[in-house]
């Protein structure tokens, strides 16, 4: 409906209106005042059917008090907030508008709402706002601005930011940092007083990106505590930041970092904000993932289907592409069950190392005389789609290229990294030769899969004259855009040396991020563990590699990597030309379980639960009927337990029974026990659901680097 309201001219002024709106549990509770922007009085717990009167009282009751040494009046918390209204906190809205500061006296022109959210149009002078605060079937409430400027001065805008109040008894905030091959380290602290923000100008995610700020009442964990929080869905500069003044509530928020100069808006030009993703639950961190990954999975273009068993050799080949070994590595590839094979760096022109070639996009004559065709054409006879890796956002100094064309650089330095530097995309002949160059590629192999790498923070971007972040991300995902609407079958997955672009800006035009660099299983095993809190398995990619783990040197066993890999899009990268008989079987044993439990791993839902036996943790999936479960216990360190704590197993109906077995060609379990576990020797147990769950059953000692993985299946 629409509630009264003024247009641009003038008119009535809006009816004052207290409106709850309401999905899967969750609430937002807006008061829409007859002046200014609309304040929310409350985001989380959905308080049930509420009385007119009763939401009118609610507003009264929240009334904010006039305290000393402050304003004379009470004064609104908007969804906007800034100085105007009395907030001295980080403004939502920041700039000059022909010079003058941009503090805008917004007058509510139009207000859109239905059962999920709002939208608004309102005015002030010069400027006019576009707002959405919608709810989706899940309960993530996605928040988004639009600034237009319909004056005749220009708007150099600094900030536009999503915000939400933040109840006060969250205490504790919770966000990641990282680096390459150590993304989504958790850090957490106490939500002290002030304006705290975390801000990111890697021109990328960023491999230390927050991914999500969770704030939470104290102790909140994997399956308790209240928690409030917020993504950004965007690929660049970012900034989360926290609020919390003496003066009044505190906030939420998160939004696009913006560069000095870099958003100019001349008159009749628009700026859009990423979508900012704000979910509460009150059934902690679990909570939180099952309402974004219930989101996620309803988007139209979700991956759905079975996920393909991808092989990629680039820890099996580097750079060394030879016809032969490359079709004897996809005969394996065949024979154990794979079904992708993905031809990683080294294919185009002058690409023998890192240092050269970026840029050339046809396929090196030298190394393939007859193009790609005898390789791609193999692997298809053998049953498997063909994928190829592209970094199309970056050219090497030594590339045909960049000695054609040294304009097309996005810095005005000469300095690269990783042997590269940076095009700039949002350039129209840059993005147009980008996308021939693709587009030709994909028109002349039948390529299912892109492996989009971008291997670089950009630095000093410089954009026609002005800072050229913004401009990059969108030219990057307009490209994106064309390319997908030109070859629609063809998936791509987002790489950016490993896990530095995972974001859901990203994931709306890819089908999967790799998560890391990293295919040691000591250190996937965090990564993942933490990424699964924004991304459903599905759209994780994660492989087994060699013994030898590439980035740590560490060793580990063929089962302990394959068990790591499990909840996931699931790979290998390594030579399993070099295997050994034993080694392919239980290879083929693998792949063969994961593609009996992969429809469960990439629709139900995921869980995590302290084990209270440290150095373990413990990862599930239930199916949404609660008849079909699977469980890994992974262990990375010994712990203080001789006899661990018994293991409860999270998620299943409490009114049936279910048979739980271990399924040992996912098991890398090197017991340490004097006597077996009696259940774990035996062949599994049968027990009622409420057991599993509260008492749970005796979990054998663990030798780290292993891990045991169960299903439950209900049988009655």
């Amino acid at each position: 409906m629409t509630l009264p309201g003024v247009d641009a001219d003038g008119g009535d002024a809006l009816v004052p209106s207290v409106t709850i709106f309401r999905s899967a549990g969750a609430a937002l509770v807006v008061a829409f005042r007859d002046e200014g922007l609309p304040e929310v009085l409350h985001w989380g717990s959905d308080p049930g059917p509420v009385h007119a009167d009763g939401l009118a009282a609610l507003d009264a009751a929240s009334a904010r008090q006039v305290s000393a040494s402050a304003l004379d009046v009470p004064w609104p918390l908007t969804i906007l907030p800034t100085e105007r209204e009395g907030w001295q906190g980080r403004p939502g809205i920041a700039g000059a508008i022909g010079g003058a500061p941009l503090l805008p006296s917004w007058r509510v022109a139009d207000v859109e709402v239905d059962d999920l959210g709002f939208s608004l149009r309102a005015e002030a002078d010069g400027v006019r706002l576009q707002s959405s605060l919608r709810f989706d079937e899940a309960g993530v409430l996605r928040v988004s601005h639009t600034l237009v400027n319909t004056g005749a001065e220009p708007i150099a805008l600094a900030a536009l930011e999503a915000t939400l109040p933040l109840a006060e008894r969250a205490t504790e905030v919770l966000d990641f940092s990282g680096r390459w091959t150590r993304e989504r380290a958790p850090q957490r602290r106490p939500i002290g007083m002030g304006s705290h923000s975390r801000e990111s100008r890697r021109g990328r995610t960023g491999h230390d990106a927050p991914l999500v700020t969770v704030a939470g009442t104290h102790g909140f964990s994997d399956r308790s505590g209240e928690v409030w929080a917020v993504h950004l869905a965007w690929s660049a500069d970012a900034v989360y930041r926290t609020d919390r003044l003496p003066e009044g509530r505190s906030v939420l928020g998160a939004a696009e970092l913006l560069r000095a100069g870099e958003i100019v808006l001349e008159p009749g030009d628009s700026f859009v904000t990423p979508d900012a993703w704000f979910v509460w639950s009150d059934a902690g961190l679990d909570g939180l993932s099952s309402r974004v990954h219930r989101a996620l999975r309803a988007r139209e273009r979700h991956p759905r289907g079975d996920r393909p068993v991808v092989l990629n050799t680039w820890e099996a080949v580097y750079f060394a592409h030879e016809l032969e070994p490359l079709v004897a590595l996809a005969d394996a590839a065949a024979a154990v069950g794979v079904e992708r094979f993905v031809l990683d760096d080294g294919w185009f022109l002058g690409r023998r190392s890192d240092d050269a070639g970026l840029g050339d996009w046809a396929v090196d004559p030298e190394v393939w005389p007859e193009g790609l065709h005898a390789l791609v054409d193999h692997v298809r006879a053998r049953g498997m789609g063909f994928g190829l890796w592209v970094e199309p956002e970056m050219v090497n100094p030594d590339s045909e290229l960049h000695r054609s064309h040294p304009d097309w650089l996005l810095t005005p330095s000469a300095r690269s990294w990783r042997n590269q530097q940076v095009l700039d995309v949002a350039r129209p002949d840059v993005a147009a030769w980008l996308l021939e160059r693709l587009d030709a590629l994909l028109t002349e192999y039948p390529i299912e899969y892109l492996k989009w790498d971008q291997n670089r923070d950009l630095l000093e971007a410089v954009h026609a004259g002005r800072p050229g972040v913004d401009a990059q991300t969108r030219a990057v995902y307009a490209l994106l855009d064309e390319l997908r609407r030109r070859h629609p079958r063809v998936e791509i997955e987002s790489c950016s040396s490993g896990g530095a672009r995972v974001d859901l800006g990203i994931l709306a035009r890819t089908d999967r991020v790799w998560a890391s660099d990293t295919n040691d299983p000591i250190e996937r095993a965090r990564i993942q563990r933490w990424t699964e809190l924004l991304l459903p398995p599905e759209l994780i990619g994660s492989h087994v590699g060699p013994a030898r783990a590439h980035t740590t040197h560490r060793v580990t066993d063929l089962r302990f990597r394959m068990a790591t890999t499990l909840f996931a899009s699931a790979g290998i990268e390594t030579d399993i030309t070099r295997f050994t008989d034993e080694e392919r079987a239980e290879l083929t044993a693998w792949i063969a379980e994961y593609k009996r439990l992969r429809t469960l791993m990439h629709t139900g839902e995921l869980m995590h639960a302290e084990t209270a036996d440290e150095g373990t943790a413990l990862t599930g999936v239930v199916s949404a009927d609660r008849s079909h479960a699977l469980y890994r216990l992974t262990r990375e360190a010994t712990g203080e337990w001789a006899v661990p704590p018994a293991l409860r197993l999270p998620g299943l109906d409490p009114q049936r029974t279910y048979r739980v077995d271990v399924l040992p060609a996912l098991t890398a379990a090197h017991f340490r026990d004097v006597k077996p576990v009696p259940w774990v020797a035996e062949g599994g147990v049968t027990l009622p659901g409420s057991l599993l769950t509260t008492v749970g059953v005796r979990a054998p000692l663990l030798a780290p680097a292993s891990a045991l993985v169960v299903e439950a299946v209900a049988i009655a």
